[in-house]
């Protein structure tokens, strides 16, 4: 095949997950002209293996627990019947139907789209072999941008010695591309990933064993949060192991599952068995055979380095953002540096720099978790002067009529200042909650700000402006 070659885009973004087609939308709709590059679909892991198939597996859960206790509201139904089946298809509609409106975006923004293997030839050049799908002939083709984002995500990851076969020892991956249910499952990893499968299982029926290396639960959230969901996991009968060590090597693959010996640091172990093995233990960045060595970017601790004020690499016409850099490894955090990095390319000097520190953080168990800011920890490890205010679901009325009034909301504010350091929500709706907090982080609003805002009442929202007033012991309903 002939290599044609191609040097009229201001930008070239290799990677269409939410990073890079958000870079590439945003640098569009600010008059360039821009190329957006991937072998797969748009959307990226997110869409079509992460996030949104796992939460409409998650609502699915969540509705089958919310009909066991119909009784509560009055209405009889019977035991529900799981029809794993037929979730898995929704969870397959739903996917459809956003990479459907995502797909048509591409052309309403007047982004080239080029299906293909692409790799740096250098800073500003992208080499794509082109997928042989469709009308589209394959050979090769040379992209020459005045800029280059690289958004090329991250992929699962397993344990030194564990080896995964899709089957008995599973990632999520996997997990999301079945549509029968194991009658037990050992989870390893009590991360984001991992309490949310563990929590989904449980709700469906199975049998689930839950392992952590660390002290605690989701251990990148606030302690107290981490075990508020220990209690209310160990309540619902998810069988919860912390400082669990265990030899990967020795995990032992059965014709009717897996086999290891393990137990808590320090004490002795004991042999458990599964019909699968989830390894949900983090993810590694993709930056091999992306072209990296033809250029002059940097790895840190095997991530791509970048100047968090532009996103741009050691190469001056180089990006990078996404799960490739490191940060949250988030996709809406991802966005946001698409976001930052085309901003910048476009040249608006008016750009705020990545602050991890207040991008929010969202895990969709049950009971969810949300958080954005400082924790306890950390105003500790910094030596920060804080003042805490926390209220229970049970003192909002909203929580009490909906059923579901499990955890609290907890607001974190500095006793020098009165700025807001962290607020962290475990509890119905969290997810959603907490994007006042969030905004209120961007505003530099105080507690004081947040309590004295009028909420609706009643609503579940109410938790954060009253946990907010109680910072300083004004709380009105507790």
């Amino acid at each position: 095949m002939a290599v044609g070659s191609s040097n009229d885009f201001d930008l070239v973004v290799l990677g269409a997950g939410t990073g890079g087609y958000t870079a590439a939308f945003r640098a569009a709709q600010l008059g360039l002209k821009v190329a957006l590059v991937d072998e797969s679909k748009i959307g990226g892991t997110c869409l079509h293996i992460g996030c949104i198939p796992t939460k409409a597996l998650l609502e699915s859960a969540a509705f089958v627990e919310r009909v066991r206790h119909s009784k509560d509201f009055g209405v009889e139904v019977g035991e529900p019947t799981i029809d794993y089946k037929a979730m898995a298809a929704r969870r397959d509609q739903v996917v459809k139907r956003m990479w459907t409106g995502l797909r048509s975006l591409v052309d309403k923004n007047k982004v080239t789209w080029i299906g293909g293997r692409g790799t740096l030839d250098g800073p500003r050049n992208v080499r794509v072999q082109m997928a042989t799908d469709g009308d589209n002939p394959g050979g090769e083709r040379v992209l020459q941008g005045t800029d280059v984002i690289l958004a090329t995500g991250s992929r699962v990851k397993s344990l030194p010695g564990l080896e995964i076969d899709g089957k008995r020892i599973v990632t999520s991956d996997d997990v999301l591309r079945m549509d029968v249910l194991p009658k037990d499952v050992i989870v390893v990893g009590a991360g984001a990933v991992g309490v949310e499968f563990a929590s989904m299982y449980h709700d469906l029926g199975v049998k689930v064993t839950l392992l952590e290396y660390l002290p605690s639960l989701v251990p990148l959230e606030d302690r107290e949060v981490g075990q508020a969901l220990e209690r209310s996991f160990t309540r619902r009968g998810i069988s919860v192991m912390t400082n669990a060590r265990f030899d990967p090597k020795a995990v032992k693959v059965t014709k009717d599952g897996v086999r290891m010996t393990v137990g808590p640091e320090g004490k002795d172990a004991s042999e458990i068995s599964a019909e699968m093995l989830l390894v949900a233990t983090g993810r590694a960045p993709n930056v091999e055979k992306v072209g990296l060595e033809s250029t002059k970017a940097e790895l840190d601790r095997g991530f791509v380095k970048v100047d968090l004020r532009t996103m741009r690499t050691r190469e001056p016409h180089l990006y990078a953002v996404g799960d490739v850099v490191g940060g949250l490894m988030l996709a809406h955090t991802a966005g946001h540096e698409g976001l930052l990095a085309a901003h910048v390319i476009a040249g608006d000097k008016d750009v705020h720099p990545m602050d991890y520190v207040a991008q929010p953080r969202a895990t969709y168990c049950r009971p969810e978790i949300a958080s954005v800011g400082l924790t306890e920890e950390q105003c500790k490890e910094r030596g920060i002067a804080y003042k805490v205010g926390k209220v229970p679901f049970q003192a909002i009325a909203k929580a009490i009529i909906g059923g579901e009034y499990e955890g609290f909301a907890k607001v974190i504010g500095s006793t020098e200042t009165d700025d807001l350091l962290g607020v962290h929500v475990i509890g119905p709706h969290a997810t959603d909650l907490i994007a006042e907090a969030s905004l209120a982080s961007f505003l530099d609003a105080t507690p004081w700000e947040i309590g004295a805002t009028t909420h609706p009442h009643p609503t579940l929202a109410e938790i954060v402006g009253e946990a907010a007033m109680n910072v300083d012991k004004r709380s009105i309903n507790f």
